[in-house]
């Protein structure tokens, strides 16, 4: 489940909620699932711009965990804080996808397109104030960067991502399995 407001998880009954696994920051739930045991490497990076992004890049990183591809979080490393993100560059580089989290003025996919070689998808969040509009801004510049190839996704959608994410990575996954 996503979007599930803490008020209103609170109100399931009790025998779902003994089910359920929940988490507040992502608003996402799993009834009935257990995780797998040997999963395998992360192969998708979740990189967030800002602290107050984790609530899409949370929901991101469950859903994917949830489709069985495990993400390595990178977490406050956007444009703001620049030495943060070049200090993860090469690690960055070595993931297939990446899903580029960011509000305000949502920089952070542009600068990962010019760094980074693997399939990204831009997932804009209505973090910000002002002319930041409510992810507006955000939006635009990923629809608008000069960074060949990016993937945009709806302001919050941390669930389209990882879907798209997902799609990504399952089809390099069928190509290197094809190609030995």
């Amino acid at each position: 489940m996503t979007r599930l407001e803490p008020e209103v998880f609170a109100r399931f009954a009790l025998n779902y909620l003994e089910k359920l696994d929940y988490d507040p920051v992502s608003r996402t739930a799993y009834l009935n699932w257990t995780p797998p045991l040997d999963p395998e490497p992360a192969q998708i990076a979740v990189v967030s711009a800002g602290s107050s992004d984790m609530p899409q890049a949370a929901e991101a990183i469950r859903t994917l965990a949830y489709f069985g591809a495990p993400a390595k979080p990178f977490i406050d490393i956007g444009v703001a804080g620049l030495w943060r993100l070049l200090e993860r560059v090469e690690e960055l580089k070595t993931f297939p996808v990446v899903v580029a989290v960011a509000g305000m003025d949502g920089a952070l996919p542009s600068v990962l397109g010019g760094l980074v070689p693997g399939v990204i998808i831009c997932l804009p969040t209505s973090t910000g104030y002002g002319v930041s509009k409510g992810g507006e801004t955000a939006l635009h510049a990923a629809l608008a960067s000069c960074a060949p190839g990016l993937a945009v996704v709806n302001i919050d959608n941390g669930y389209g991502a990882a879907c798209a994410a997902f799609r990504a990575f399952n089809m390099i996954r069928r190509a290197r399995t094809a190609h030995g």
